[in-house]
């Protein structure tokens, strides 16, 4: 880290092991500059503020690949916060790039053909074996290159200082995950909410057990059951093994592992009385309002054509969320588009004149 922050900017990375662990955390952190690429293990690591020095220090620049989760994740487990950053996914989408992935990036712009067979691999591991090493270390190796190219592109796009804007804004990410002792998991579950009464009482026991025996064995969840395997015991409340094993959406080798808890956990929800089972609250939908309506659409058909003209992505040049709140507040001149605050300058600045005439 000391010869790090002698350099005026560095390439970051993360790997997490979310699809193997029950407690998520950041299993290993890459850091490349222009001729040297160091991997740092945090579990070996008690002290990692050095490198909360640098994502921190204003003088050096980050460069990182879609940022978001490495900085909510930074955020959670240490604290971290980083300023002055390029984000290369980002800088691909504002230029109009059809493919974004790290891969397909490096190989069009630098020539460089990424493996992929380490993608989902567990970095919780101890030791890594050498090809997974040489896996994280290509991840930044190379993107200071990928770093370059890509704001040359914008350059000549005339789209630079849009990238600048967004990568402002992604010094405020932070870590928005579930509280914990949350109790409300099982109804994130897509499909959980179309459930009866008594079957969604059996989704929230079964569930319960699920995150109990994930994290006693610290595995992710679904590597335990699957959804939809939990989902298929409560809509049919088996009562006795061969009901269980009677679900196609069950496997055989689960049913057996789990056969007892699972019926333990229906049968918890079969003895509920009415009154404790769940019961969603179910809120009306707000009337309809057709003008405001209109105004959506008039203004999507305004970006859809400029983005077509400008070979950028729609939703990359300005999102439904943003036109609603543009259609929203119904803005008569570019004083009230700047009010929006949803709308980032460089929308205001491409779009503004389209998107006023549009509502006029």
């Amino acid at each position: 880290i000391a010869a790090v922050r002698r350099e005026p900017r560095v390439a970051v990375d993360t790997e997490a092991a979310s699809f193997h662990r029950y407690r998520d955390r950041i299993y290993l952190i890459q850091i490349s500059t222009a001729d040297r690429t160091a991997l740092i293990d945090p579990l070996a690591i008690a002290d990692l503020s050095p490198v909360g020095a640098v994502l921190a220090d204003p003088g050096i620049e980050k460069t990182f690949h879609d940022a978001d989760y490495d900085l909510r994740v930074l955020d959670r487990d240490y604290g971290f916060r980083a300023a002055r950053l390029f984000d290369t996914r980002i800088a691909a989408q504002l230029a109009g790039e059809p493919a974004i992935g790290l891969a397909a990036l490096l190989e069009k712009y630098a020539g460089v053909k990424l493996a992929k067979e380490h993608q989902k691999a567990d970095w919780s591991q101890r030791p890594l074996p050498p090809a997974m090493l040489a896996y994280a270390a290509a991840d930044t190796r190379h993107l200071l290159a990928l770093r370059d190219a890509l704001e040359r592109r914008l350059r000549d796009l005339g789209r630079l200082d849009w990238a600048t804007e967004e990568f402002g804004r992604l010094e405020a990410v932070r870590w928005t995950g579930v509280a914990e002792g949350d109790t409300d998991g099982y109804l994130r579950v897509k499909g959980a909410k179309g459930l009866p009464p008594r079957s969604l009482a059996a989704f929230r026991e079964l569930h319960r057990w699920r995150e109990t025996v994930a994290e006693r064995d610290d595995k992710a969840p679904f590597r335990v059951i699957g959804n939809d395997a939990l989902l298929a015991v409560s809509r049919a409340l088996p009562a006795t093994a061969a009901a269980l094993v009677g679900l196609k959406e069950l496997p055989a080798s689960l049913a057996r592992r789990h056969g007892d808890a699972l019926l333990e956990a229906v049968a918890r929800a079969r003895a509920l009385p009415e009154s404790e089972l769940p019961r969603l609250e179910r809120f009306p939908r707000p009337p309809k309002d057709p003008d405001f309506d209109a105004r959506v659409e008039r203004l999507k058909a305004v970006r859809n054509r400029l983005a077509t003209a400008l070979n950028v992505e729609p939703g990359v040049l300005c999102g439904r969320t943003t036109l609603e709140a543009v259609a929203r507040a119904a803005p008569k001149d570019r004083a009230g588009l700047a009010q929006v605050g949803e709308l980032r300058r460089w929308q205001a600045e491409v779009l503004g004149d389209a998107l006023l005439e549009a509502l006029r």
